[in-house]
């Protein structure tokens, strides 16, 4: 099938390589002429374990790249891809892109072809690009993605569940609907065949399942974060506490690492938005929880700025800080909304003098925060450093030798901002290790 995909960024070029893999005829679109560039030359714009090794493997009969949206034209099934940030000064989410990538394709479509929205948005949003979409005879299917950066190929491949939100009328597909999903479910042949659960609904759930499913992880890791603000109070080890309350099968042990929190280009901005919406429909009270789940979460890097201080006997004016890790998380070069650089420009306001490092997201940090200073390895950034703090948890990270890394540093003073490291080992080695929650 002949297939275009709307936005080539993180969720777009992903799926377009994926899908050509699958065999499809995939045309991806981007109005970034050096991220089209890049994929011409078989480049993956950002860093993406697995896709480069996809990325060159695909036939080139198969894969195409353009900033020219006409050449959709011919497309059986177009994949809106665009993101959706958070708007400036408001929690409501940035429609103009996925706005800007319908009106562009409009013209291009055909009766009977399939527009699919992979884009997260409000509640809301699919019944009225359907409206819009009715005079060109295509039809619009609401299929969210649950793509977890570091893991986005094998996600796409064999999804732990597909989601179709189909027009209805009285709560049965609409015969159009009912061709949209056979086309669909033709693109998603191979994972299907894999039994992978499909869930068929309306527009309203299948919009909702995305933000749902964010609001609760971030929950949960929020949670955790706030255990681990009583462990604080108390004595108590955050670690322990959620090994213990992990083993109930109803509770599960993932998502509850107390540390410095989420951040990314995702939950931050989509249990706002969520929030947004729900005071548009006149429901906040329902998602009033998710104001102190986004608190919690902020507290805790500044929490992580105060044991810098304790540490440094009351301030960090002046004191050498390294932070080991600059993307959101690892596996990743993605420094949206992320945590590491959130505390590592506090500390810098604070008087600090701070120098970042991460295996990845060196030079898109250096793009956002310019202020700060980076080095390439975890070495450089840590010689004649008073403190060192584990912001983002790579592996490189979580392996340094404490007694190499102690012959280099000015003080040892070690901050576990991801509760990674051993505090028995790092302590034998002659190391002040604090973490968050933990004695």
């Amino acid at each position: 099938m002949r297939i275009s995909v709307i936005g080539c960024g993180y969720l777009g070029a992903v799926h377009a390589v994926s899908m050509a893999s699958l065999g499809h005829e995939v045309v991806g679109v981007d109005v970034d002429e050096a991220k089209i560039a890049a994929l011409c030359e078989r480049r993956a714009p950002f860093y993406e374990p697995g896709l480069p090794e996809l990325l060159g493997s695909v036939d080139d009969d198969l894969l195409t790249w353009t900033t020219d949206l006409a050449q959709v034209a011919g497309a059986r099934v177009h994949f809106v891809c665009v993101g959706t940030p958070q708007m400036h000064g408001e929690f409501r989410a940035d429609l103009r892109y996925v706005e800007a990538a319908l009106a562009g394709i409009t013209e291009h479509l055909a009766p009977g072809d399939v527009v699919v929205g992979k884009s997260t948005v409000p509640v809301g949003t699919a019944e009225r690009i359907a409206e819009d979409l009715s005079s060109t005879g295509a039809t619009l299917v609401w299929n969210p993605e649950f793509l977890r950066e570091g893991f986005a190929v094998q996600d796409t491949l064999h999804p732990d569940r597909i989601v179709y939100g189909l027009p209805t009328n009285d709560g049965v597909a609409t015969p159009a609907g009912q061709a949209a999903r056979v086309l669909l479910d033709e693109v998603y042949a191979a994972p299907l065949a894999e039994g992978i659960p499909l869930i068929v609904t309306d527009y309203a759930t299948a919009q909702l399942v995305k933000v749902a499913a964010n609001s609760f992880l971030a929950t949960k890791i929020s949670f955790i974060n706030a255990m681990a603000e009583l462990c604080e109070a108390t004595g108590a080890d955050v670690t322990a506490l959620a090994d213990a309350i992990g083993h109930d099968v109803r509770i599960g042990r993932r998502f509850l690492n107390a540390g410095l929190g989420f951040g990314g280009g995702c939950l931050p901005k989509d249990i706002r938005a969520f929030m947004a919406r729900a005071g548009e429909l006149g429901v906040f009270d329902a998602l009033r929880f998710l104001q102190e789940v986004d608190a919690v979460n902020m507290r805790r890097r500044v929490r992580m700025v105060d044991l810098a201080r304790e540490v440094c006997h009351g301030s960090i004016v002046g004191r050498r800080v390294a932070v080991l890790g600059a993307a959101f998380k690892p596996s990743s070069d993605d420094v949206r909304d992320s945590p590491a650089l959130s505390v590592a420009a506090q500390m810098q306001l604070q008087g600090a003098r701070v120098t970042v490092t991460d295996p990845q997201a060196v030079a898109n940090a250096r793009a956002a925060w310019p202020d700060l200073s980076f080095a390439d390895t975890p070495e450089e950034a840590a010689r004649d450093a008073d403190v060192i703090l584990l912001a983002t948890e790579w592996p490189e990270y979580r392996d340094l030798d404490p007694h190499a890394l102690g012959e280099i540093v000015a003080q040892r003073h070690i901050l576990d901002g991801r509760n990674v490291l051993d505090p028995a080992t790092w302590r034998a080695a002659g190391w002040t290790y604090r973490a968050l929650g933990r004695p």
